[in-house]
């Protein structure tokens, strides 16, 4: 049983309106994504947080977004930005219904991964069971030329010629990781990773090689 199983287990019932339980239910109740199909027919989701500082034993969650990649193309109508504060229930549960059951597109999960998912366990109640691409990891496995090493995301914009609306903010730099998904996606497409499972696979073999070293 892992931390987050631990945490729910151990909760009481988690204080939700009717309504939002409803739609909770209903999100559960989606199907998974074919994992198998194009990048031209997955949609993608690039999420990001805000969070009150670096420390996540100590910091808190302040914002979440989303930005929509869908035929290999930015959905810039389709995004999503939601404080936590005064109703964190209803930002996450908004979160959720944006994107469905996608493959969900971070940038150092190790931070925004392990915000959402503790911050839906505490608010929520649920362990969202999603199929994440780290950005992080997978960036240096398809343009080695740009970087062959994990860089930070400020890094990774200037040497891609990357820019956006508002640094440090959740939808600013979730509509800046959404452009270095394009460009990933360009590049894996010519590799030949054709679908959301080759990405996942790609990004499994680039940290097993970090490992050795």
């Amino acid at each position: 049983m892992n931390w987050l199983n631990r945490f729910l287990s151990g909760r009481a019932e988690i204080p939700m309106r009717p309504s939002q339980r409803e739609r909770l239910a209903a999100w559960q109740e989606m199907e998974s994504a074919d994992l198998g199909r194009s990048h031209f027919e997955t949609r993608y989701v690039v999420v990001n947080t805000e969070a009150s500082g670096l420390n996540l034993e100590q910091d808190r969650l302040l914002a979440v977004a989303a930005v929509a990649v869908e035929e290999r193309a930015l959905a810039p109508r389709a995004a999503y930005l939601a404080n936590l504060d005064p109703d964190p229930a209803e930002a996450l549960l908004g979160l959720l219904e944006f994107a469905g059951r996608a493959p969900l597109v971070v940038f150092h999960g190790a931070f925004n991964r392990t915000h959402l998912e503790r911050a839906t366990a505490q608010y929520l109640g649920v362990e969202p069971q999603a199929h994440w691409l780290d950005l992080y990891w997978l960036l240096p496995s398809l343009q080695p030329e740009l970087s062959a090493h994990p860089l930070r995301l400020g890094d990774w914009m200037a040497r891609a010629g990357v820019d956006t609306f508002l640094r440090h903010h959740a939808l600013g730099d979730a509509w800046a990781i959404s452009l270095l998904f394009l460009k990933a996606l360009a590049r894996a497409t010519t590799m030949g990773m054709g679908s959301p499972r080759d990405l996942m696979e790609a990004e499994h073999t680039f940290r097993q090689l970090r490992a050795t070293f």
